[in-house]
């Protein structure tokens, strides 16, 4: 399956398994005629691998070679470990590819334990590309490019899955990121129009 495929085969799955019409109360405490529930399509057995192939295809089409994949949990969970098992399957079929690890922020620091803030790869000077599921506000990537920095790691770019387009969203992202690329695989008019395409 090639570039192309995988991407359109990721949408059709958002589209048909994760897009609710219907009034939904946010995260951000808004409201919306339309609901994204991504966690639908990243944890279901094909959507999880179309989701891996997706972000690594985006990744070397840009350039972008990080160490590390990390978000948020819980909706960064299921895109952290789709990118990290496609990128070893790549090494396994593709000359040059690369490993890319995984990582997790939590909400708050473990109160037992390790005490960590952050659950797998954590490797200072590292380069990680920071991802959630659905971009609203950015509060989530926000929270998880402050964590990845202060444990000492760069960012080398932030990806969603679907961006809602809001006014906060973006900006408020870029601003925090500093400068460095942000990605969406999709908008939500995309996903809405390949919904109601799938209605007809």
């Amino acid at each position: 399956m090639n570039t192309i495929d995988s991407r359109a085969s990721l949408l059709t799955l958002l589209a048909t398994l994760s897009f609710k019409l219907g009034q939904f109360k946010l995260s951000s405490g808004g409201t919306s005629d339309y609901y994204v529930d991504c966690r639908l399509t990243t944890l279901h057995a094909e959507g999880g691998r179309l989701t891996g192939l997706a972000i690594l295809d985006l990744l070397s089409e840009k350039g972008i070679v990080p160490d590390a994949v990390g978000g948020l949990t819980m909706g960064a969970d299921p895109i952290v470990s789709n990118v990290a098992t496609a990128s070893a399957y790549r090494v396994l079929s593709t000359s040059g590819a690369k490993l890319i690890q995984g990582l997790l922020v939590r909400k708050t620091e473990k109160v037992h334990g390790t005490g960590r803030k952050i659950e797998g790869f954590c490797k200072p000077g590292a380069s990680v590309l920071v991802v959630d599921d659905v971009c609203t506000t950015g509060g989530s990537t926000i929270t998880a490019i402050e964590a990845i920095r202060e444990a000492g790691m760069n960012v080398a770019a932030v990806l969603c899955l679907v961006e809602r387009e809001e006014a906060k969203g973006r900006p408020v992202v870029e601003a925090a990121a500093g400068g460095v690329p942000f990605f969406s695989l999709f908008t939500a008019n995309q996903v809405r129009a390949e919904h109601l395409l799938h209605l007809k």
